[in-house]
């Protein structure tokens, strides 16, 4: 059995995560290949009021349940079926029905703290970074709050303000220095996509047939 390869990609909130990984994906149409989004594994707060959901903290370590992500990674890594979690960003919750994911080849796990965490690192066969400019940044993260999860321009810059720039500064950047590869500007770096993609089947080619990897 060979394990999937796994690649994490971290970054602040848009600078282009989710299109890096959309874009790798397309590389590989005969292969399994399997999108974790770390906000769906945000802890489940459905026991607390909407408007206590509303002011927590979500660019923070702690607001992950990093435990249960873990799992699914030894359970992908095992070729097992994973029922991952979805999250209702209007709500602040889960939703009540998880998407099953897996079998697959290859796993990219996108988020802004996915390499923040030294367990989730050891899980990682290739880690990147996706910079981009803060307000370039800023503007991505407007325009999709208002149009995907209608929110007002307001409470996107008070929340920008208070917990995503700080946040960002104080655990997202440092980050960087965990990276194999930094792509300015995400999936519109072309040149990066494609030495990542090449590195990818690289791994493809020369994994052996093998137990799961063994963390510590």
């Amino acid at each position: 059995m060979q394990r999937p390869i796994v690649i994490g990609i971290a970054g602040g909130t848009g600078s282009g995560k989710t299109t890096a990984a959309l874009r790798v994906k397309s590389y590989f149409p005969e292969e399994r290949v399997e999108i974790i989004h770390h906000d769906n594994y945000y802890v489940d707060l459905a026991a607390l009021p909407r408007d206590a959901r509303d002011q927590v903290n979500y660019d923070h370590p702690d607001s992950f349940e990093t435990p249960l992500l873990l799992q699914h990674l030894d359970d992908l890594d095992r070729g097992g079926i994973i029922q991952s979690p979805r999250y209702d960003y209007e709500q602040h919750r889960r939703r009540d029905a998880p998407q099953l994911l897996g079998p697959a080849d290859i796993v990219l796990l996108e988020g802004i703290l996915v390499l923040e965490s030294e367990a989730l690192r050891e899980r990682m066969d290739i880690r990147i970074f996706v910079d981009e400019d803060d307000d370039e940044r800023l503007l991505r993260r407007l325009m999709r709050d208002i149009v995907e999860r209608g929110r007002s321009v307001e409470s996107i810059v008070t929340q920008y303000r208070e917990t995503v720039k700080p946040m960002y500064q104080q655990f997202v950047e440092p980050t960087k220095r965990y990276a194999d590869l930094i792509i300015p500007h995400g999936g519109h770096n072309a040149v990066a996509i494609d030495l990542l993609v090449v590195k990818i089947r690289d791994l493809l080619r020369n994994m052996p047939a093998s137990e799961p990897r063994s963390v510590s």
